[in-house]
């Protein structure tokens, strides 16, 4: 039927829009643009200085230049959650955690045993 409803050609974003909902990409995407728009969510002061390293289970971590940084950081740790909620809330980003640069570790991985460790110099 050529003059049926839902036959009006539809405008590239709305067409890329229906294509991304269909296919349930719609929280990948959003996923990725919190990654890629940090600086307008965080401010571009806190951009300079921080960047997003990963995004698992709910929980963002970002990796900041000093641990000053993340420290001040974990004080705003509200404000950017709402503004990461208000905007993209198909990205399903519920806490966020800020780390200080890389210093050596020996944990792997997100469970750990307490205990001495492998430096245990004990029997």
């Amino acid at each position: 039927m050529p003059f049926a409803p839902g036959r009006d050609p539809l405008g590239l974003g709305a067409a890329i829009a229906e294509l991304t909902r269909s296919a349930g990409w719609d929280s990948v995407l959003a996923k990725e643009e919190v990654v890629l728009k940090w600086a307008d969510l965080a401010g571009a002061d806190v951009a300079q200085h921080s960047e997003p390293v990963s995004l698992e289970r709910g929980l963002l971590t970002v990796r900041c230049d000093s641990t000053a940084w993340a420290k001040n950081l974990t004080y705003m740790r509200a404000v950017i959650l709402t503004e990461i909620g208000k905007r993209y809330p198909d990205a399903g980003v519920e806490n966020l955690r800020f780390i200080g640069p890389d210093v050596p570790s020996w944990k792997w991985g997100p469970r750990a045993v307490p205990g001495r460790g492998p430096r245990d110099t004990y029997g």
